[in-house]
């Protein structure tokens, strides 16, 4: 129950520091200083959680990260499962704080992973590869036979959310991450809601593809 706690409270901080940077700085494709301080945001906020649970959990605090790691061995079934409803209620409750704060804010717009510039098949494109990016990231980081580079992974996980971010933005708003995309639009419904749906199958198709090529190139010790 541990690990399930903390990723409650991880994806809570990534989403409500995350998110909330994104609105406070009015992150949209035409404001590069919003646009990289959301990136840098979402990249510390995941660096600053798998220092402080990661060696409780691993420091998910996404469901596509979890899906990478149920598919490559590294979790189970049970655990998944936990992982990921923890991930989502920390997300909600991160989104509800957020109404709460920036009320009348367009939540659903500012870079919160759950807008679609242009054609819904480019959007679902975009978080595919991003996502399979990021887990194949992940998986590569916190392999056992890094040696003592793992001690750097979370750094290298969070630098790369921040450059994936700053790609993403302009087509999606980047979401990656199917939880830090429910809590927020079940709040701001309309469009966010509406475009949730790319939000979940396109990073969970994501993460199958970086754990199929990462069984391609992992190496055993």
């Amino acid at each position: 129950m541990k690990k399930y706690i903390a990723e409650c409270i991880g994806t809570f901080v990534l989403t409500f520091l995350g998110c909330g940077a994104a609105v406070s700085l009015g992150c949209a494709e035409t404001n590069t200083a919003a646009v990289v301080g959301t990136a840098i945001a979402f990249g510390l906020a995941v660096v600053a959680m798998a220092y402080t649970i990661g060696g409780v959990s691993g420091c998910h605090i996404n469901p596509a990260i979890t899906l990478g790691c149920l598919v490559t061995g590294r979790i189970s079934s049970k655990d998944t499962i936990g992982y990921m409803v923890g991930q989502v209620v920390g997300a909600i409750i991160a989104g509800a704080a957020l109404v709460f704060l920036y009320p009348g804010s367009g939540l659903g717009t500012n870079g919160i992973g759950a807008g679609c510039n242009g054609c819904w098949c480019i959007a679902l494109t975009i978080e595919i590869i991003l996502t399979a990016l990021f887990v194949l990231v992940v998986l590569g980081a916190t392999h056992k036979t890094n040696g003592a580079t793992g001690n750097f992974a979370g750094l290298a996980i969070g630098l790369s959310l921040i450059l994936i971010h700053l790609v993403g933005i302009h087509f999606t708003g980047t979401s990656v991450n199917p939880a830090r995309s429910i809590g927020p639009a079940l709040f701001a419904g309309g469009e966010a809601l509406a475009n949730l749906w790319i939000f979940i199958v396109g990073p969970f198709v994501g993460a199958l593809v970086a754990a199929i090529l990462w069984k391609l190139v992992e190496t055993k010790e």
